[in-house]
């Protein structure tokens, strides 16, 4: 007996500092990262949609409008101009799934397990919408690789294809935070994948099918206003123009302050629903 009570008390002393030992804040970002890509991968049906449709507009958008283009695209293929516009509306309808993936936690009860741990509470939110980001690379990737198989022919190379990924997570990301928001007030999964589809006619209300220098009347005043239209815009000269220093740092801000303002939302929803506990 006198020989166990010494292993017992040190045991004590080295667990007590370990239980209280905070995961790093990237370990607990990751972490619920890679958890929330395990719950969506085990639900194809939240994946492949946009995935699926995506590369199906593409097509479409080709195959009905690619002779029509020389009428107002002189000397540049129309799958160069088109291509952004089926990754924009595959990253709108995809970043959905960053909010679903929260939401189910939170009809579970799960969220509130979690929200009764140190972990960091913007972890919480950043965590899902890091595998939205992972998620919708995929994706992005694949309409990339169909819109190769059709004839794009990037004026940036592949460098610029890579550029073109990018600015679609930055998107996916701005709007994923819009989704984890609505999940975050209203806890309700119908709610959630409503609000998904709230911005995907920002797409039309934009220089959709034509340049803007084309559009006139109320039209071609709510494609100005629109953020996504500045984003098309840095997105297509990667495709058409080249290395367009200006119009590729015009569409960043316009990532950024749609990133700002849906992370802000997004807190803004975090700190409503733990108010309530």
């Amino acid at each position: 007996m006198s020989t166990a009570t010494p292993s017992i008390q040190v045991h004590t002393q080295h667990s007590a500092p370990n239980r209280n030992r905070k995961m790093p804040f990237l370990l607990q970002v990751t972490t619920l990262a890679w958890r929330s890509l395990l719950v969506n991968f085990r639900t194809p049906s939240a994946i492949l949609p946009p995935l699926v449709l995506g590369a199906f507009f593409l097509v479409i958008y080709q195959a009905q409008l690619g002779n029509a283009s020389n009428f107002f695209l002189r000397g540049v293929n129309y799958i160069n101009f088109i291509l952004p516009l089926s990754i924009v509306s595959s990253a709108l309808s995809g970043a959905g799934v960053a909010g679903q993936s929260l939401v189910r936690d939170i009809e579970s009860g799960y969220f509130d397990k979690l929200s009764l741990t140190p972990v960091s509470r913007i972890a919480l939110i950043l965590g899902p919408t890091l595998a939205g980001a992972v998620i919708l690379s995929i994706q992005t990737t694949f309409i990339v690789a169909v819109g190769l198989l059709l004839g794009v022919t990037p004026a940036t190379g592949a460098l610029g294809l890579l550029a073109l990924i990018g600015f679609a997570l930055l998107l996916g990301v701005s709007f994923a935070g819009f989704t984890i928001g609505i999940a975050l007030v209203t806890g309700n999964a119908a709610a959630t994948q409503g609000a998904s589809f709230l911005f995907f006619p920002l797409t039309f209300l934009t220089a959709t099918f034509v340049p803007i220098n084309l559009l006139s009347g109320w039209i071609e005043i709510a494609a100005r206003l629109n953020p996504i239209t500045y984003i098309l815009n840095a997105m297509r000269s990667l495709m058409i123009d080249g290395w367009d220093v200006q119009t590729l740092f015009v569409g960043l801000l316009a990532c950024l302050g749609l990133g700002i303002a849906t992370f802000l939302f997004s807190l803004y929803g975090l700190r409503l629903r733990t108010s309530r506990k």
